[in-house]
């Protein structure tokens, strides 16, 4: 893992960001040129804007200066609008003068995957950090502060989306496209705060940004579109930091495919992959992951006006339908939201407000006929907002065509505006606009969705990010010794421990393992069958071959000395067979663990996010179950019970039919001795894995199997990757 850069906060990117005076290098009078939109997308900044051109002494109406050497002030940001061979020096003059932050537009840096690319890169950083300036890019479409109507941006027309002032959502995006599709908000009356574009992130990357916006009193919500990090954990406290604040982070991560070129070294490499450690990361962090790009507005506009979290811990449907009704009641149970009873006091109101024909309760069913009478609704609505069990008001509205709708949406508004409970509209057509459709997006305090599945999907993750407690890092207690390093020095043989070998390292840290005894012979193993005791287990011991069952290098329950003796026999004659070129340092006999239900605990050394835990049902028939989560690490008592409780195999531990519950402490510790094991192997080796971890009633957790494959070997061409131990 690289050594973490300290984040940058308010402080250090304020004058990229919250500039009162920019400079335009490259200002150009050419239609349609990057200098010339963004002198237009200026038009409005509330601060001094300086164009220069080299030729020009004035371009729209602004004064125009041949350098940045002839300004009559050190502006607080320069755009650098000029192609890459000009835009070096252009950073190097902005430096030596102080300014505090650039932007640089061009191209045909590490994105064109050349050495030349990448070397002018590493210049540009070295210049700003030298310089204490901040740098967003290259490759970058630029940054807008719509309090400040500071669009420093090339894209058209970026003025007009900031005309009808600012909101409090801030949008962070390494993709500038798709970045700048999201800023169309303001053509259905939504509002934001920033736009900051990364580009290339040299210098200012995404953690930076999030970092920033956690201490901008202009934000409440931040969206975050990415592709990819270098340093995970940067974005991680970055998250975690906006959370402390009160600011929750709603991120949609493209580029989900996976590539895993050790998917047969271990059952951790097809189950762990890079889409599984970001999701495992975004959980720890506390940041809100959207699956759906077109969800994402809708979900941050929840978040942005609901700030002060649920009231209560249900959801209340008020419909005029009662088939709307039923499908809102259906979405809210597909994601685990509760729909209380009505309060005493909701039922009477409704009883006394609805036609006969109408149903007071959850979901409510008001029945076309309250569009007769608008009073009627709004005297349900307030009813519904005033119940102590909803912490979230959802009213689907199916006739969006007719005057009627947008009566609603301004009552709709009003309510929700005098009342602290969450209030949602679902459009049920699929005509996207209409009557009042502008109105309750543009709202201060109602909520437009047009999916009740989103709708029900965002409450749930509203009413989850406001109920967590701790924004912390999980840690565990710090401790100088690293048993594992100590162990691992110690060897002289290559390719990946043997089973006994990892199991050595695996009891230096707490977690129980069988007792064994290795031998050479057939007859040897006879002999120290009594000794140990029945049922045994047999299995081949090799370091270039990490699974042994599909060669026949496993056998278990064997309940004599004579059955020993003839395991270990045929044993050697098949793996004499089927793997020819491996060395076979001799033959474990081992206890057989108890009965039990069986874990997976599997390490993943992740180069973006450090050592991943992963926890799942084990096994045989891991990979095909595919029954497993993975975690941060280092991961505390806390964190263990609780990703315990996210397994299938919860409800067996805690004792299903009738039987007593497994030791669910002892597991939970002993998913925190793997913590500190896979964080202490860290740069040591590239896999690691128990498998299985069989929960017994006598001992608690035992790992029956251990893997560990130290760096340096791992991609030994002895190893033979056959099947599951």
């Amino acid at each position: 893992m690289m050594i973490q850069r300290p984040l940058y906060g308010r402080e250090e990117l304020r004058r990229l960001i919250e500039p009162k005076t920019i400079a335009v290098v490259g200002a150009s009078p050419t239609e349609g040129s990057f200098g010339r939109r963004t002198l237009e997308n200026l038009a409005d900044f509330k601060g001094t804007v300086y164009g220069i051109h080299p030729k020009h002494t004035e371009i729209l109406g602004r004064k125009t200066f041949a350098s940045l050497a002839e300004l009559p002030e050190t502006p607080d940001c320069v755009v650098v609008a000029v192609g890459q061979h000009l835009a070096e020096q252009v950073v190097r003059d902005a430096a030596a003068l102080g300014v505090g932050g650039a932007i640089v537009y061009a191209s045909g840096y590490r994105e064109t995957g050349g050495a030349d690319g990448e070397a002018a890169q590493e210049r540009l950083l070295a210049t700003a950090r030298a310089a204490d300036l901040r740098l967003a890019g290259p490759n970058c479409i630029g940054l807008i502060n719509a309090h400040s109507k500071a669009a420093m941006n090339f894209m058209n027309d970026c003025s007009t989306l900031i005309k009808n002032g600012a909101g409090s959502i801030s949008i962070v995006s390494q993709s500038g496209a798709l970045g700048y599709a999201l800023l169309q908000g303001p053509h259905r009356g939504l509002t934001f705060s920033k736009f900051l574009a990364c580009g290339n992130s040299v210098d200012v990357d995404v953690a930076d940004y999030v970092s920033y916006l956690a201490e901008d009193p202009e934000t409440s919500t931040i969206i975050c579109l990415m592709e990819g990090l270098t340093d995970g954990r940067r974005f991680i406290d970055a998250v975690r930091k906006a959370g402390r604040a009160g600011k929750p982070v709603i991120v949609y991560k493209a580029a989900n495919g996976e590539a895993s070129g050790k998917a047969a070294m271990s059952h951790t490499g097809t189950l762990a992959g890079s889409a599984e450690a970001y999701r495992a990361a975004f959980h720890a962090a506390g940041a809100v992951l959207v699956e759906d790009f077109e969800a994402l507005m809708e979900v941050a506009l929840f978040f942005s006006k609901n700030t002060a979290g649920p009231t209560g811990d249900g959801v209340g449907i008020m419909a005029t339908s009662g088939g709307a009704g039923v499908i809102c009641a259906d979405k809210a149970e597909a994601v685990g939201l509760p729909l209380p009873a009505l309060s005493t006091a909701t039922e009477t109101i409704l009883m006394e407000a609805l036609p006969g024909f109408g149903s007071p309760a959850n979901p409510a069913d008001l029945t076309a006929e309250v569009l007769k009478d608008i009073s009627t609704f709004t005297t349900s609505l307030r009813a519904f907002c005033d119940d102590p069990g909803f912490g979230a008001v959802v009213v689907p509205l199916t006739f969006v065509h007719d005057a009627t709708t947008g009566v609603r949406a301004r009552y709709l508004s009003e309510v929700a505006d005098a009342n602290t409970t969450a209030l949602a509209a679902v459009w049920m057509n699929e005509w996207l606009e209409g009557p009042g459709s502008r109105d309750l997006d543009g709202g201060s305090r109602v909520s437009l969705f047009r999916s009740p599945a989103r709708c029900m999907w965002t409450i749930r993750a509203w009413m989850d990010w406001h109920a967590r407690q701790d924004w912390s890092d999980s840690v565990i207690p710090a401790q100088e010794a690293n048993p594992a390093a100590e162990i691992l020095a110690t060897r002289t043989a290559s390719g990946a421990l043997t089973e006994s070998e990892a199991k050595e390292v695996v009891a230096r840290y707490g977690i129980a393992v069988p007792a064994e005894r290795i031998v050479q012979t057939a007859d040897e193993a006879a002999l120290v069958a009594d000794r140990l005791g029945f049922p045994l287990v047999v299995k081949v011991v090799s370091p270039d071959i990490l699974h042994k069952s599909e060669i026949g290098g496993v056998r278990v329950g064997l309940t004599s000395a004579e059955a020993v003796r003839e395991a270990v026999e045929t044993m050697m004659e098949r793996v004499a067979r089927e793997a020819a070129d491996a060395r076979i340092e001799g033959y474990s006999v081992q206890q057989m663990a108890g009965n039990g239900p069986e874990v997976l605990l599997g390490a993943r050394f992740d180069p973006v996010f450090g050592p991943l835990l992963l926890l799942g049902s084990g096994g045989t028939w891991v990979e095909i179950l595919k029954d497993a989560k993975v975690y941060l690490t280092p991961m505390n008592k806390a964190g263990a019970m609780a990703a315990i409780e996210e397994m299938t195999l919860a409800k067996v531990l805690k004792g299903a039919r009738g039987e007593a519950a497994y030791d669910i402490d002892a597991l939970a510790d002993a998913i925190v001795s793997f913590s500190r094991l896979i964080s202490d192997l860290d740069g040591l080796a590239d896999d690691a894995e128990l498998n299985p971890v069989r929960i017994t009633r006598d001992r608690g957790p035992v790992a029956v199997d251990a893997l560990i494959i130290p760096t340096a070997d791992v991609h030994a061409p002895a190893l033979i990757p056959a099947g599951a131990s």
